[in-house]
């Protein structure tokens, strides 16, 4: 459930922030960033203890959005959502594909981080809920605290800082609280994808697009659409079990060609 509202909220403030219906941790390559920051830490330096893998994710996690920000802020017209996009695509693919290049020569560790990289939530024993509370609790309140100035983002940047909106401080505020909770429930479940695109989405359905609600409605049906994921993983493979990862990579994935079908992506 905090795996599932961490994704669903972070996801909600960056399509906020990047202005971008198809904004994501895992389209954008945040996830990818903070698992390839973590396979880094143990094939390198033997990161062991949770608040080590924790911190490595979220470093990760921030340099990987960073640089898709600055990719996709090249060239003329700046960030727009279709660059954006397609930085975050190929930065996801290229750390992916290190990611597997730092693993190949390291049997040791391939195996367990193989499985992690699939993206589950068995790992949630008490000892890795205690240690990235503090993570999700500063992640989900700079989210909230940004939801009144991300509804003068969404009218554009100028209209923003003519209302006296800080439109660089909101921005960094909302992207760091975005970070702490996708980077932290990385670290402990694996990058768990499509979550954060598809819950927003149907929260605007239900309670239109005022950030002051879309941010607690999406926390709140991504907790429930991870915990139902998982919970179909574990009947239909019985006695066997389906990781959360590849339950919510099918609901995913239909719906991501759906957004990219409407008429507005299309015109981008």
């Amino acid at each position: 459930a905090l795996a599932g509202a961490a994704l669903g909220l972070s996801g909600a403030v960056m399509q906020g922030v990047t202005r971008s219906p198809l904004a994501d941790p895992g389209i954008l390559g945040v996830n990818a960033g903070a698992a390839m920051a973590v396979v880094i830490g143990m094939a390198w330096f033997g990161i062991e203890s949770l608040s080590a893998f924790l911190w490595t994710a979220i470093l990760g996690a921030g340099a990987t959005a960073a640089l898709v920000y600055a990719i996709g802020s090249l060239g003329r017209g700046g960030a727009t959502p279709l660059k954006l996009a397609l930085a975050g695509a190929a930065t996801a693919i290229a750390v992916s594909s290190l990611t597997v290049a730092i693993l190949l020569p390291r049997a040791d560790i391939a195996g367990g981080v193989q499985s992690w990289q699939i993206g589950g939530v068995g790992g949630a024993t008490p000892e890795a809920i205690t240690a990235m509370l503090p993570f999700l609790a500063a992640g989900f309140l700079l989210s909230l605290l940004s939801a009144r100035n991300l509804n003068m983002l969404a009218l554009g940047d100028d209209t923003a800082a003519g209302f006296g909106v800080p439109v660089a401080l909101t921005r960094l505020v909302a992207a760091t609280g975005a970070v702490l909770l996708c980077g932290a429930t990385t670290a402990i479940c694996g990058p768990i994808g499509f979550v954060g695109l598809v819950v927003p989405h149907l929260c605007r359905l239900l309670v239109g697009v005022d950030h002051r609600w879309l941010l607690p409605f999406s926390a709140l049906a991504g907790a429930v659409l991870l915990l139902l994921s998982d919970v179909l993983g574990r009947i239909l493979a019985r006695p066997a079990e389906l990781d959360v990862g590849i339950i919510t990579a099918f609901v995913g994935a239909p719906a991501f060609i759906w957004i990219v079908r409407r008429r507005r992506i299309r015109e981008l």
